[in-house]
């Protein structure tokens, strides 16, 4: 069959986006005659070549009219010369000519996510240089749980339920996803929250308040392969098959667009096309450079020689006979197993990636080390740490278990008796801590990012087209590493992707991200001003710091030489086997041969209802009928009562949501139950009650509540307790309340104890963004008028006014009813010192510690908390409140400007604590609140001066505890080390 001569002008569409390459040719008529859709490596001019050489039976000798379009095209139309046209108008092209009823455009690329409104103005909102929720992110995802894209689109169809997971960005999830799958969560329901963290970030972060109407384009790579994320949109949006739009050529519709929009343009051969595009491959210009790492292969020989000495003695299991001692660190990413002998050498070792599945490895592991062993070596005790670290010790009846930070102690000093400061950098978690008198003092563990760790490096490395250990050697010699900075994983996409296209090497990359990581970790964890801050005896840990160009660079940044065992990459369990053997029983419980061969594993997810938390439990079960649930903040669901050790912020939130209302004659009035409300609630609530209202409180925060307003917020980097009262509202206009009462308050109660009183700009104005963005709100009454409570004489009479013009009430009736609402707010405050005296003394009399969680007013909010609270208790601590005990120290003046309430207090708290032998310290801090940037520097200046120990916890919507039981562990362990010393 003979090809048809095409004697035509020919259109060409090209979408070089930050993935993949997509082109379109058409004919006169608009038809299709070819179309190609391949990831371009970053290899954007080559990979743009090649797919047009393979239409050249078809394009040979004619005349085209071409147009570039995508996120990674304005580069390549600039060098090659040709006609460049902006995305968002390639696609609109392609919607009103194919989908003319479309209302709005959900498309996500590799590194983009956008959405186009139609109706109305035209409007396009695409996500900034963070790729969470993009293809990438679900790239990312797959990798983690060790399947291909395609294995994970699959899985995602046969889930059971589904885990709240961050996806602003990779790193974020991972922290989330790691201990649901080192717990035993399934992989099916870990795909399927995958696709429903890509749903919520895009819904969350780009409609920001506007409509997406009712028939909506889904478009790109991602919406176009994979089934289970169409699933989760149209499920989440509610959409039926008539609404939801999946066009044929979805995956290329910017390209479609982009050839549809060349009419009009002046016509070139393609031959002239395609040489334009080959000769602009090695365009190239300057990049900012750095020195080398090493200068010479005598120079690295001699560096490798000096932490090679670091190592423990090996003994050959196959001929050892005695005792041994086994150490697991079930990691983030990786699973680490030791078996030491009597002198502390080292018998077996073990690393690789958990694959998702923990249990299987050290399952496989056991069964080795026993077989090797024989009857020749009888295993005396085992201890496990890390992030898997309950879920391994149930599973095979371990010994012990112990907190990372005394794990990777043990192993440090064992190295260098004269440790004082210990960093180890694993796959996504970082732990840094100051050694002073031979015992953990100051700890630094990063928060929910991981830019400065080992899968930064690796996710780059496999975006490169490397194997990590490949990749890193790259780097070691090359003259001029290319700057990247210090930022996060995907700000640093960006970096790499113009780098390259300034002619930098993956060899010069290679080594820019080596040091970048040193970066992150030095200046953005540790926050140290110099190395002196470190120490001058300082090891390093982790599997990071087996990369020869991430070590190199952190002795640069130092200027000084530090300790790398050769074991640094299982450093937690060597530590592990350490402890193993200073402190196991005198009957060991691990699992022998026998009982390993029939052992099963099976685990099925749950929601817990025994209490309003709502835990995502997982239910392991092993054979013999033993059991272990994960995921849960209390006890209850492991059959026990809660802790009944006292806890102030339960009996705060227990006490406000008491407030119900009273049935009066001038009908109901709403209030959110959000944010101030947490602190002002009992002063309103008296206020409308007094004048004949019935006040009735939105429900208690929940997921659900969140999602009611989430396609109404129109920032993701506000804090969660801000994106909650979105759906507070929401739920109080669906309850049929049609009067809601929400004042802005840029002032707060003045306690004294600060250079002023504001409330941060969030709480002040909330209101008013509310009544901008949630569209419901014009169906009801919303009263957010400006309102003091700071001056008493003054609110009286603006409220008297205020209420005498809304509801008709006489001055004299709202005066009374401020006086009542200002003394049940001081009853209430005094309440809380009250109760704060009395668990205080309740802790001193029974032996107990006391633990102050600081924060704002809404974190004792169980939604927003997660149960920080309930944790704490289960460890043996009394619970107590920041504003039970700030009035207990006088004014001091601080460094910083202070002058926001909540803040003072928190000041306050912390330098009662410094006063009190049997009090400890933690710090709660919502993402997003611009205001702690400056309070936790001041507070951990504060606690470290008074000699105490800062620990400070980040929260947001993501409810999984596992770094924070790491953190209040590290905490119980460093006060009982200083104690002992």
């Amino acid at each position: 069959m003979t090809e048809p001569k095409y004697t035509s002008i020919l259109k060409i569409g090209i979408d070089i986006g930050s993935t993949t390459v997509k082109v379109v040719v058409l004919d006169e008529a608009d038809n299709i005659l070819y179309r190609a859709y391949e990831r371009h490596f970053s290899k954007v001019r080559e990979k743009t070549e090649e797919l047009l050489n393979r239409a050249s039976e078809i394009l040979d000798g004619k005349q085209v009219r071409i147009l570039i379009t995508g996120s990674a095209g304005l580069g390549v139309a600039k060098s090659a010369d040709l006609q460049f046209i902006q995305e968002v108008f390639a696609t609109a092209k392609a919607v009103r000519s194919y989908i003319p009823n479309a209302d709005s455009v959900i498309e996500l690329g590799g590194e983009d996510a956008k959405i186009i409104f139609f109706k109305g103005s035209l409007e396009e909102r695409m996500n900034g240089s963070c790729a969470g929720g993009t293809g990438a992110f679900i790239d990312q995802m797959a990798t983690l749980l060790n399947v291909s894209v395609e294995e994970l689109d699959e899985l995602s169809q046969h889930f059971e339920k589904i885990y709240p997971i961050a996806s602003r960005c990779g790193v974020f999830a991972k922290t989330d996803i790691q201990p649901i799958l080192n717990q035993g969560g399934r992989k099916e329901d870990v795909a399927a929250s995958i696709y429903q963290a890509v749903v919520d970030q895009t819904i969350a972060g780009l409609t920001q308040g506007r409509s997406l109407g009712e028939t909506i384009v889904f478009l790109g790579g991602p919406l176009y392969y994979y089934k289970g994320l169409r699933k989760r949109f149209t499920e989440t949006l509610g959409l039926d098959n008539e609404h939801a739009v999946f066009p044929e050529n979805g995956d290329c519709f910017a390209a479609l667009g982009a050839a549809l929009s060349t009419d009009g343009y002046e016509s070139t051969p393609f031959g002239d096309v395609l040489r334009r595009i080959r000769e602009s491959v090695d365009d190239a210009t300057h990049t900012n450079t750095m020195p080398p790492l090493f200068t010479s292969q005598e120079e690295y020989e001699e560096f490798c020689k000096r932490h090679n000495s670091n190592a423990p003695p090996k003994t050959d299991i196959s001929s050892y006979t005695g005792d041994a001692w086994l150490g697991v660190d079930a990691g983030s990413t990786t699973t680490k197993l030791v078996l030491i002998d009597e002198n502390c050498g080292i018998l077996y070792s073990y690393y690789g990636s958990n694959q998702g599945n923990p249990v299987g490895i050290v399952l496989a592991e056991l069964k080795k080390i026993y077989e090797l062993a024989g009857d020749r070596i009888k295993i005396k005790g085992s201890a496990v740490t890390g992030y898997g670290e309950e879920l391994i010790k149930n599973a095979f009846n371990m010994d012990l278990g112990l907190v990372e930070t005394i794990a990777h102690y043990q192993a440090a000093r064992h190295f260098n008796p004269d440790v004082d400061f210990i960093i180890d950098i694993g796959g996504q978690d970082m732990k840094c801590f100051k050694i002073r008198n031979g015992a953990v003092d100051s700890i630094f563990l990063n928060e929910a990012c991981s830019s400065g760790c080992g899968s930064f490096i690796e996710t780059f490395a496999r975006a490169l087209g490397y194997e990590i250990g490949e990749f890193s050697k790259l780097g070691l010699f090359v003259e001029h590493p290319v700057n990247l900075g210090s930022r996060c994983t995907v700000f640093m996409n960006s970096s790499v992707k113009q780098a390259q296209r300034d002619g930098a090497t993956v060899a010069d990359i290679s080594a820019g991200l080596s040091i970048s990581i040193v970066k992150n970790a030095v200046y953005k964890v540790i926050r140290a001003a110099s190395a002196d801050d470190l120490g001058k005896h300082i090891v390093v840990q982790g599997g990071t710091f087996n990369n020869d160009a991430v070590l190199r660079s952190f002795e640069q940044e130092l200027k000084r030489q530090v300790t790398r065992p050769v074991i640094a990459g299982i450093s937690g369990a060597y530590g592990a086997a350490l402890y193993a053997k200073d402190t196991a029983p005198e009957n060991p419980g691990l699992l022998t041969l026998n009982q390993l061969a029939d052992f099963t594993h099976k685990a099925r997810p749950i929601t817990c209802k025994l209490c309003t938390n709502h835990c995502s439990l997982t239910i392991n079960t092993f054979d013999n009928g033993r059991r272990f649930v994960s995921g849960n903040r209390c006890s209850r669901p492991l059959g026990k009562q809660k802790n009944d050790l006292p806890n102030l912020a339960k009996w705060k939130y227990d006490r406000l949501r008491s407030l119900t209302g009273v049935p009066g004659p001038r009908g109901k009035i709403g209030i959110p139950f959000g944010l101030n409300m947490f602190e002002n609630l009992p002063f309103w609530h008296t206020f409308f009650t007094r004048l004949g209202f019935e006040v009735v409180l939105s429900p208690e925060s929940s997921r659900s509540i969140y999602r009611l307003g989430q396609h109404t917020i129109p920032s993701d980097t506000v804090c969660y307790p801000a994106k909650l009262m979105h759906g507070h509202v929401i739920s109080l206009i669906d309850e049929g309340i049609d009067t809601i009462f929400y004042p802005c308050m840029p002032y707060n109660f003045d306690e004294g104890a600060g250079d002023n009183h504001f409330n941060c700009p969030v709480v002040a104005y909330y209101p008013e963004l509310l009544a901008a963005n949630i569209s419901e709100l014009e169906k009801v009454r919303f009263l957010n008028p400006y309102f003091g409570l700071h001056r008493p004489k003054d609110f009286a009479k603006r409220a008297a006014a205020y209420f005498k013009g809304e509801f008709g009430i006489p001055a004299h009736e709202t005066k009374e009813a401020a006086r009542a609402a200002y003394k049940a707010y001081e009853d209430y405050k005094s309440e809380i010192r009250a109760k704060g005296e009395e668990y205080i003394k309740y802790a001193r009399d029974n032996g107990k510690k006391i633990l102050v969680m600081a924060g704002r007013p809404y974190h004792i909010d169980p939604e927003i908390g997660h149960g920080i609270d309930e944790l704490a208790v289960s460890y043996g601590f009394v619970l107590i409140s920041e504003d039970s005990i700030a009035h207990l120290v006088k004014k001091e003046p601080r460094k910083v400007l202070n002058q926001w309430t909540y803040q003072s207090r928190l000041y306050s708290a912390a330098r009662y604590v410094c006063t009190q032998p049997d009090m400890e310290f933690i710090q709660l801090v919502s993402f997003g609140c611009g205001i702690d940037a400056i309070t936790t520097d001041e507070t951990r200046d504060i606690l470290e001066s008074g000699g105490k120990l800062y620990t400070q916890i980040k929260i947001d919507e993501i409810t999984n505890l596992g770094a924070v039981k790491i953190r209040l562990r590290s905490l119980i362990a460093a006060v009982e080390a200083r104690e002992r010393t």
